[in-house]
């Protein structure tokens, strides 16, 4: 919900206007945190009349030549972001100081249309079902020498396996050997 309605800001532009109270006055009178605010409130009144006032309820959309030829206007004059904004038409200067910092930080692509929402995912690539002859070759040499390092690997194992196995087998014939050397 926003902080102030439609009725009360337009009692307060409608005071203002009247010449009866200045913005400090008329902030201390209402327990507005900032006089900024009633001024903001009067410049929109002044130029978009009762409409200013109203907070919009729709995301206005600007084309990309619109957001370059007000970031060009911006950069060339000497007008302030809220007086540019509100001559365009826009009624926040935030979006004109969006764009500006956009564009200097990015240059033109920044002002570019962005997509929103998640990214879609990337597909995975898969190998052409057609290979030349090189690829076969090349794979045929890599299933060989897969081949020949799965039978080496199992060879190593087996021999492991019986060296452990002799290991033991002299242990206990060691062990044999020296408790019947103690019972004799």
């Amino acid at each position: 919900m926003a902080k102030y309605s439609y009725e009360f800001k337009n009692k307060v532009v409608h005071e203002y206007l009247q010449g009866v109270n200045s913005y400090r006055t008329l902030a201390k009178k209402y327990n507005i945190s900032d006089a900024i605010c009633i001024r903001n409130w009067v410049a929109a009144y002044e130029t978009f009349g009762e409409e200013g006032l109203q907070r919009s309820r729709q995301n206005k959309t600007y084309s990309f030549q619109f957001k370059l030829h007000a970031v060009q206007l911006y950069l060339e004059s000497e007008l302030s972001y809220k007086k540019l904004a509100m001559s365009l038409g826009i009624k926040e200067p935030s979006i004109l100081v969006n764009w500006v910092s956009r564009y200097r930080a990015i240059g033109i692509d920044g002002l570019k249309p962005q997509r929103k929402g998640r990214r879609p995912a990337v597909p995975k690539p898969s190998l052409p079902k057609e290979t030349s002859d090189n690829q076969q070759e090349y794979l045929k040499q890599l299933e060989e020498e897969n081949l020949r390092l799965r039978i080496e690997v199992a060879f190593l194992k087996e021999a492991r396996r019986l060296r452990l196995a002799q290991e033991a087998q002299r242990q206990q014939q060691g062990l044999s050997t020296v408790s019947e050397d103690l019972t004799d």
